[in-house]
């Protein structure tokens, strides 16, 4: 922030009485530019001020990156001199041109946070396991959810990250959780595909991963089949974090006969 020369709000205008003697100070326009926007995010950019507004309600973590991506519109010259244009008229942002420029600013807020790719070098240092994106969250002060992602999308070796939301039990027992997100390396896709499981459940083959009463799954021998349908040794873990549970599948030999089949 400071490299960009913004300020952060040291009270933010989410809070209802400072933003109503912040909207004093604005321009009848503005202020209704800024009431609007305020009521779909949790993070507000005001490029005539350089200030930048932030939701203290949402975890540190989220903060840190909620900065970063408003910065990404201030450092960014096209999002600067649009956002600057359209604080200043009654006109809006076509849908698929804010939707753009929300993706780029994630990707500005991404790099920043894991700074380039110094994220994907200390996690090709770590020995592979769900313990890692844990460690590097801590590291470069992300979300345990950020760092799983950033874990899968930039590895060299094959590994796939199931970010699924918690658990919900049943009343005879069996259990279920939604899968949120499916995040494979490059070479775990190109070799497996890409899982397009929706929902696991106390039947899923993957079941055995998941955290029941314990934050984390000792690593378990699984098999699974790539494009040709051959079969692979992997080893699988989970990790919960109370907001989601994680689990990471990775091959590491030859199938073994005596391994169950887990199919793609």
């Amino acid at each position: 922030m400071e490299a960009a020369k913004l300020q952060v709000a040291p009270k933010s205008a989410f809070d209802p009485a400072v933003f109503l003697a912040y909207v004093k100070q604005k321009t009848q326009q503005a202020a209704e530019t800024l009431k609007r926007a305020i009521g779909k995010v949790f993070g507000l950019y005001d490029s005539t001020e350089g200030v930048v507004h932030i939701d203290y309600g949402v975890g540190p973590t989220k903060q840190t990156f909620l900065k970063l991506h408003e910065a990404g519109h201030h450092e960014m010259p096209t999002h600067k001199t649009v956002f600057k244009l359209f604080q200043d008229c009654e006109r809006t942002l076509a849908p698929e041109i804010a939707d753009r420029f929300e993706r780029e600013a994630n990707n500005f807020a991404r790099f920043v946070l894991f700074q380039g790719d110094a994220f994907r070098n200390a996690a090709a240092d770590h020995k592979m396991g769900i313990r890692a994106p844990i460690d590097l969250a801590k590291r470069f002060g992300s979300s345990n959810y950020a760092a799983a992602r950033e874990f899968a999308r930039t590895h060299h070796a094959p590994c796939v990250v199931y970010v699924l939301n918690p658990l919900e039990l049943g009343d005879s027992g069996g259990f279920k959780a939604e899968v949120r997100r499916i995040e494979p390396s490059p070479s775990f896709l190109v070799k497996f595909g890409r899982p397009s499981d929706l929902v696991i459940d106390h039947n899923h083959p993957l079941a055995s991963l998941i955290p029941i009463g314990k934050r984390m799954t000792a690593p378990r021998d699984f098999a699974y089949a790539d494009r040709n349908g051959n079969k692979h040794q992997c080893i699988g873990e989970g990790f919960d974090t109370k907001h989601n549970i994680f689990l990471l599948i990775y091959p590491v030999a030859e199938l073994p006969t005596s391994l169950l089949f887990l199919p793609k």
